[in-house]
């Protein structure tokens, strides 16, 4: 027993006569679920009372992965997207073609199916099933190569998401330039899931969010008014009048129009969060240096920052009189082992300050200078070691209170 949309027979009291009102009510429905040979999964739900309104959800990524087994594309799939598809383009033109499909010729025989004895009822009355969209979500998957790589994004995305997008990008990313009506109404919510966070912003019951799923980001459009949205078309019923921007319907001939402005929506809306400025954190810059590195045949191992060896290794090539010019290997081994007793402790020490610069190579902080025996910090290295050494300093007080 559900809601229902259904007729009533109400009294009029002007015009003392009974007289049918379309209202809500409560009645049976059916649910019925299968895997469709070309929709794949999908179910149907009927309602048991006048008028037998018919409800069929079905999920266009099922859809595609249909498509794609019978084009021979290969891809991999979890839950409703493709973490990794072998022929993007082919798979995006076959997802494309589901705009244009005849919904028609599609579900009638979904109807004859679940309710044979629809054409009986209805034939008193010599009408069919309109079919129109209650409700569509459209979405535009950004793929990433690995999930850590989004993992590392994603809290920057959510960030800017919340604070930088206000009613006026709301109202842009959904095709409404200007200033928000009097009957707009624009709302944002951050919400944690079992899955992760999503951003979801609404107005006029329509809505616009993103979120990641694994390797995925999705930003994802559902209207369900799609009377704030235009369609350029003819009235209704006159195939000859002109053609001008109107409201855009409920009724599939306007399916396409729905899905073109659902995905510009979707394109304005990843443009606006690409702008993100991410920043790193230590940890993340920091793991690969204290992990084992190994180039051509060579093998390095890892750093340890904190240790005393090896962060006065990294103080020494980071001091200020070797910013400019660079650094040499006796520049290293003085500051290390001070002057040597005798030439053969000199080049003791100078081969083990050899073997601690191919270290500092092998792990990307120091780069030789060509056709010199100068070797000079790398960006990277001056970032690290700057932040690194500073960590190192710092005390556990104020690094507790930065904390908090």
């Amino acid at each position: 027993m559900e809601p229902c949309h259904t007729w009533f027979l109400r009294g009029n009291r002007a015009t003392k006569k009974l007289e049918l009102k379309l209202g809500w009510g409560r009645c049976l429905h059916l649910y019925f679920y299968w895997v469709h040979e070309q929709l794949g999964f999908l179910h149907l739900r009927l309602q048991t009372w006048f008028p037998f309104l018919i409800q069929i959800c079905l999920n266009g990524r099922e859809w595609l992965g249909r498509q794609m087994d019978k084009e021979g594309i290969a891809y991999r799939q979890q839950d409703n997207c493709f973490p990794w598809i072998g022929d993007l383009e082919r798979a995006q033109g076959l997802m494309d073609q589901q705009h244009r499909t005849d919904w028609r010729g599609l579900l009638d025989p979904l109807v004859q199916q679940c309710h044979p004895l629809h054409v009986e009822i209805n034939r008193p009355f010599e009408s069919q099933y309109y079919w129109t969209a209650s409700q569509s979500e459209y979405a535009t998957d950004v793929m990433f190569s690995e999930r850590e790589k989004l993992v590392r994004l994603y809290p920057a995305l959510v960030h800017h998401g919340v604070m930088s997008f206000g009613a006026e990008q709301v109202l842009r990313f959904l095709g409404r330039p200007g200033k928000a009506g009097v009957h707009d109404e624009v709302k944002t919510d951050r919400r944690r899931r079992v899955e992760g966070v999503r951003v979801k912003h609404w107005l006029n019951g329509n809505s616009l969010k993103f979120y990641d799923k694994g390797s995925i980001l999705r930003s994802e459009v559902t209207i369900n008014q799609p009377k704030d949205f235009r369609v350029y078309r003819r009235a209704e019923g006159q195939q000859e009048g002109n053609e001008k921007w109107r409201t855009l319907r409920r009724g599939l001939a306007d399916f396409h129009r729905r899905a073109e402005v659902s995905r510009a929506a979707t394109d304005r809306h990843l443009t606006a969060l690409a702008a993100v400025h991410v920043q790193s954190t230590l940890a993340q810059e920091a793991v690969k240096m204290c992990q084992a590195v190994t180039h051509g045949k060579q093998h390095y191992r890892a750093l340890n920052p904190l240790g005393d060896a090896d962060a006065e290794l990294m103080a020494i090539i980071n001091r200020g009189e070797f910013a400019i010019n660079g650094f040499r290997n006796r520049d290293v081994r003085v500051h290390l082992y001070g002057v040597a007793s005798d030439k053969r402790q000199e080049r003791k020490e100078m081969a083990a300050v050899g073997r601690k610069l191919r270290l500092l190579r092998g792990h990307g902080l120091i780069a030789k200078v060509s056709k010199t025996h100068r070797y000079v910090v790398t960006e990277k290295g001056r970032r690290m070691i700057t932040a690194l050494l500073a960590a190192r300093q710092a005390s556990t007080e104020k690094l507790t209170a930065l904390a908090a």
